[in-house]
């Protein structure tokens, strides 16, 4: 695959460096399922589902950040 991982609090520096605002884990864990990036389950979900599944006006900078990072293309 040939991509590496950047960590959720690289991905936080960077959205709040560039926008002024830190996303939520349960965003990028959201936006890196969407890219079919596998995450492992919080610890503190209750079910199955996501329950804070990252806002659509949110998304284009995590992907931004993830992109800039080398996660995704």
């Amino acid at each position: 695959m040939g991509e590496k991982m950047a960590t959720y609090l690289d991905i936080q520096t960077y959205v709040i460096k560039k926008y002024g605002w830190i996303p939520q884990t349960c965003w990028i864990a959201d936006v890196k399922e969407k890219f079919g990036i596998k995450v492992r389950p919080a610890p503190n979900r209750k079910g199955p589902m996501r329950e804070n599944p990252c806002p659509p006006e949110k998304r284009p900078a995590i992907e931004e950040a993830m992109r800039r990072l080398g996660m995704i293309k």
